[in-house]
């Protein structure tokens, strides 16, 4: 795609959000840079994403503004991955993926990201949390289990599979290296998906680029 416009996306060091738009934007070859906004409460920036949130892009080949990752997956897709790299057209794979996509979006991301919100260490909802996320793991490794395939639909990878990269990565700080022991015997299907998309290259060059810049800005990821 070395015809394509460079893709501005508003981006930051720590979250699991922005890389999991990097790992597809890189997946499809797509160009990018980011840029990293100080304020994102007000304007300028409240113009772009009236939410206030990272990430969103620019696309200058298209002319469009988006936000949300998870609608900006699902633009990158449907503009750029035509020839099904990442995604299947075909039926019914085409809507499992899109079911997948909102587990995501809806249970994953949402449970793991309250299990790392609190500061205090309140019982009921370290409990409550740390308990929603071995629901989501255990929903997948049934999945896993049951279909015999090495990803979540069918026997390729897919975009919905490359969006759960991202919080899963925080795992080990969320949950403890206790649980890691026991999600790698307890579920294995699903610790060794994990473990591939893990070693992707698209993933690996997307946290050792925020790895450098957080050591150069000082900034936490």
């Amino acid at each position: 795609m070395s015809s394509l416009k460079t893709i501005k996306l508003y981006d930051h060091a720590g979250g699991p959000n922005p890389p999991k738009v990097k790992i597809i934007l890189r997946e499809l070859g797509i160009p990018y840079e980011s840029v990293y906004p100080d304020k994102i409460k007000e304007e300028p920036y409240t113009d772009i994403n009236p939410n206030g949130r990272l990430p969103a892009i620019e696309d200058p080949n298209t002319g469009l503004t988006l936000w949300e990752s998870g609608a900006i997956i699902e633009y990158l897709i449907d503009e750029y991955d035509k020839e099904g790299k990442l995604s299947y057209t075909s039926f019914p794979e085409k809507w499992q993926q899109s079911a997948w996509k909102t587990f995501q979006m809806s249970g994953q991301g949402p449970y793991f990201g309250q299990r790392m919100w609190f500061g205090e260490k309140i019982p009921s909802a370290i409990d409550r949390y740390s308990a929603e996320i071995k629901r989501v793991l255990g929903v997948i490794d049934a999945h896993l289990t049951k279909t015999g395939q090495p990803y979540l639909v069918g026997s390729k990878i897919s975009y919905a599979d490359l969006m759960f990269v991202t919080w899963n990565h925080v795992l080990p700080f969320a949950m403890g290296e206790e649980f890691m022991k026991d999600f790698e015997k307890d579920m294995p299907k699903a610790y060794k998906w994990m473990q591939e998309l893990e070693a992707r290259e698209s993933v690996k060059k997307v946290y050792a680029d925020i790895a450098e810049y957080s050591a150069k800005h000082g900034k936490k990821h």
